[in-house]
């Protein structure tokens, strides 16, 4: 069954253009891990304080993105992100979703 993996970003207004900087240039181990399908990065709503993010990646599996989260690729690509003070309100929000319809 198909899973998808999210997780949502509040970055703080006006620093939009920095965190997309950091996606475009970051190093992703994605493409070459198995049961991956696909990645997006989603620009969201506007608030007074932040503006909403979300990446959005596919996985074939729910066991894909476990193997995933517990392999080496993983600690690399999240081990070096960037954290620029004050560029995220507040830690990811992760949502995790068993595809049930195509």
């Amino acid at each position: 069954m198909t899973f998808i993996a999210m997780n949502r970003f509040r970055i703080a207004k006006g620093r939009e253009a920095e965190f997309e900087d950091i996606w475009a240039n970051r190093e992703s181990n994605l493409p070459g891990m198995p049961g991956f399908v696909s990645f997006k990065l989603l620009r969201g709503p506007s608030g007074d304080e932040h503006t909403l993010f979300a990446s959005h990646v596919v996985w074939e599996s729910r066991q894909h993105f476990e193997d995933w989260t517990r392999s080496e690729a993983f600690r690399k690509s999240h081990g070096g992100t960037a954290r620029s003070a004050g560029l995220y309100l507040g830690p990811p929000q992760f949502e995790g979703f068993d595809v049930v319809l195509e």
